[in-house]
């Protein structure tokens, strides 16, 4: 099933999804570059540990960015196959105003809604 976007809307969320892959791809290796220079010659054991809790928490922050960069790569392959912007759960096609909102999204906001209650029933 193709979903019923226009021509323009699909353009429009691949180059939103591409600026934000080449935003948080450059991000990232400014991370690398920043975490491998800094702190390899720090004697001080309290400095140290200041720097390490720092990257821990670039670290954190960098690992939820990946998670986002796959799923950006995910959905700039359905625009690619066609499939952007169609719940995966029940097949419909995902409003305009959800995507904007979140593009990435794989649900419509009824399947969204009923996964997240599942989840909080079982304590996930």
């Amino acid at each position: 099933m193709k979903p019923t976007l226009s021509p323009s809307d699909i353009a429009f969320f691949k180059a939103l999804l591409q600026q934000e892959l080449d935003a948080l791809l450059a991000r990232a290796n400014e991370t690398v570059s920043y975490l491998s220079r800094i702190g390899e010659t720090i004697p001080d054991p309290l400095d140290r540990a200041a720097v390490d809790s720092g990257r821990e928490t670039d670290l954190r922050f960098r690992e939820r960015e990946s998670r986002l960069i796959r799923k950006i790569r995910a959905t700039l392959r359905k625009i690619e196959e066609e499939t952007f912007g169609i719940c995966e759960s029940c097949g419909e096609d995902i409003p305009i105003s959800r995507l904007k909102a979140r593009p990435v999204t794989a649900h419509c906001i009824q399947c969204k809604t009923r996964m997240e209650s599942w989840e909080r029933a079982a304590g996930l």
